[in-house]
């Protein structure tokens, strides 16, 4: 029912509500410059009226209206623009960490000429061209050994260079999983406290954006969707598998992976299972560390073994002034010392492979030659074994450019004997050993009685690697392998020792007698300087001068696409974020504008409120005397 003192009630209201307003202007001005704050606002509205129509009333004209209330105290926040950032953030960090590793690959690379790997192998052609001209000559010979010397430093240390920032991307990667765990940590808290909160009918709003804000931190690593339709459970996923489920929260882990070198996997703590992001911090960080800069090892491992089997084949045949022969000019370290290449690769004490890395045919082959019967070779591939068909009017050439043009991982050729060799390369996959002929078949003659390398055609009688002592399926006689290397020639290639001790044993002449040829035969200087022009592998064109041309190119456009992209990204998520402080930022304009209303609000209230006290002290009072 009215009375007297309700205006009293409605005043004190007014007050209280203008009050808080006041209050919340002052908080968001406070907090002007924090990060993730968004400003808030008081939700006003009209008390119910004294009287309803279902009630009972006095017989009155319209309802009293009893003052004004706070409804609540909101975030001023737009979801669709908050979804929107969330889905871009994982590709600002996906970029981000690419640019800044590819621009450290781009300086290995780019540096000074005269100190370059490819300056330091001018040199060493120019040696061995100096030593065709005077291939008895001693000095000549000192200048061959101290370039190469030089040489396989600058390898080595482009090596360990790679070596080092693949080592500090699967740091940063297990550092990574770290800050990911604490963030998860601190929203697991949060999320107990909003919780609390909210069953007490309040809205957290700070609480509110620092979950935000932390779950913005957490896309920059990976891709994550995030659920909040049931108040008592804020969910994250990330590949359609929980990060956090309101208190839950499923933790990653880092476990080394041995057949990754002993670097890092991402883990689910409770299961062990894999996680494999593909964008965000985590997604770039794996890519570099397993696809970019793998890719840049091994193609400098597989340019060096190219280039010393090229170099020792030539030596090794050829004579020194001295009358010497039969030796390597660079030193290559078997990866196991079984002379069959048997190799406990499950680490159970049981030798269950052989690590091959180079097969030759015991019979000498022309390119030309047409091979006058079919079948099909079956070699291993990237994606599992690939069939290399040939009919009986192909020639070994185009044999071999078959072979060399698939998507195996084995290169043919004929070697310095006009031999048939196949040489195993790097493999795409991890699991895969670099260096190592995983399987060799041919369903007809070419690889038995043709070529002389398989002991047999079929399935039977096939090469393969998954067993020990395979060397026993080739054809007994001239065939010759040779033991894979270590892991990483391009970081411990050296010359060899004896070279180094005595340099007159370094070659510069070739003998079809089988005795010292005479003075002033320069044929294997001569070979060996023309090596320069020679194809770095066998399936491809390129010479070792474009073989340097062609890396520096593809790492220079990786780097320029990354940071494009990452200009780009960062341009898209600056529109978006001017647009979010737009809208939920704290305007001080504003604010200001907003502090005079309510002060004015409030200065009416207490006006009113005055007003009123006099009125009553007139009917208590006065009233009647």
């Amino acid at each position: 029912m009215s009375n007297s003192f309700s205006g009293i009630e409605i005043g004190k209201r007014s007050l209280n509500t203008h009050q808080l307003a006041l209050n919340t202007v002052g908080h968001n001005l406070s907090n002007a410059s924090v990060e993730g704050y968004s400003r808030q606002r008081v939700i006003m509205r009209s008390v119910d009226a004294l009287y309803r129509p279902q009630l009972n009333r006095e017989e009155r004209a319209g309802q009293i209206g009893q003052g004004v209330e706070a409804a609540s105290i909101e975030r001023v926040r737009d979801k669709l623009l908050e979804n929107r950032i969330l889905a871009q953030i994982d590709d600002v960090g996906y970029w981000r960490t690419r640019d800044t590793y590819l621009l450290q690959v781009e300086q290995i690379h780019l540096e000074p000429y005269d100190n370059s790997v490819r300056a330091l192998m001018d040199a060493f052609w120019q040696g061995w061209q100096e030593l065709s001209v005077h291939p008895d000559g001693e000095a000549e010979r000192q200048a061959v050994l101290r370039r190469g010397e030089s040489l396989m430093d600058g390898v080595n240390r482009r090596y360990s260079r790679l070596k080092e920032v693949r080592n500090m991307i699967d740091e940063d990667l297990v550092v990574s999983v770290g800050e990911v765990n604490g963030i998860l940590t601190d929203i697991k808290e949060l999320n107990e406290e909003i919780v609390k909160s909210e069953a007490m009918d309040d809205n957290p709003n700070d609480l509110y954006d620092r979950r935000d804000l932390l779950v913005n931190k957490l896309a920059d690593y990976l891709t994550i969707t995030v659920d909040n339709r049931d108040p008592d459970e804020f969910l994250v996923h990330t590949g359609g598998f929980h990060l956090i489920q309101g208190a839950q929260v499923s933790y990653i882990t880092t476990d080394p992976n041995p057949d990754n070198e002993g670097y890092h996997d991402i883990r689910w703590e409770t299961d062990g299972e894999l996680l494999i992001p593909r964008y965000g911090k985590f997604g770039s960080l794996l890519e570099l560390r397993d696809i970019d800069i793998r890719d840049e090892i091994q193609s400098l491992d597989e340019m060096t073994m190219a280039f010393a089997d090229l170099v020792n084949e030539i030596h090794r045949e050829a004579w020194s002034a001295k009358g010497i022969t039969d030796t390597i000019f660079f030193r290559e370290y078997p990866f196991v010392d079984n002379v069959s290449g048997n190799y406990d690769r499950d680490g159970d004490g049981v030798l269950d492979s052989t690590y091959i890395y180079r097969l030759s045919g015991s019979n000498e082959l022309n390119l030309r030659a047409v091979i006058g019967f079919a079948g099909t070779i079956t070699i291993d591939g990237i994606e599992g074994p690939v069939d290399i068909p040939y009919t009986a009017v192909d020639t070994v050439e185009m044999v071999l450019d078959r072979i060399n043009s698939s998507v195996s991982e084995i290169s043919a050729r004929l070697n310095w004997n006009g031999r048939l060799e196949l040489r195993a390369g790097t493999a795409e996959e991890i699991d895969n050993p670099d260096f190592v002929i995983r399987h060799v078949e041919d369903s007809g003659q070419f690889l038995t009685g043709y070529a002389g390398l398989l002991g047999g055609s079929g399935p039977l009688a096939a090469y393969d690697w998954q067993v020990p002592d395979a060397a026993l399926s080739l054809q007994p006689g001239e065939t010759a392998f040779s033991i894979s290397p270590l892991s990483h020639p391009s970081g411990w290639l050296r010359v060899n020792e004896e070279l180094v001790v005595d340099p007159s044993k370094i070659v510069a002449s070739l003998s079809e007698t089988g005795y010292t040829p005479s003075g002033g035969d320069n044929r294997a200087a001569l070979a060996i300087a023309q090596l320069r022009h020679h194809p770095v592998l066998e399936d491809q064109n390129g010479t070792f001068d474009d073989w340097f041309a062609l890396a520096a190119a593809n790492i220079g456009l990786k780097g320029e696409i990354a940071a494009q992209t990452k200009e780009s990204q960062d341009l898209v998520i600056k529109e978006l974020e001017d647009l979010r402080q737009s809208i939920s930022g704290v305007n001080l304009d504003e604010e200001f504008s907003e502090m005079i209303k309510f002060q004015h609000g409030y200065n009416a209230a207490a006006r009113f409120i005055t007003t009123i006290d006099k009125m009553l002290e007139t009917i208590i009072n006065r009233l009647g005397v």
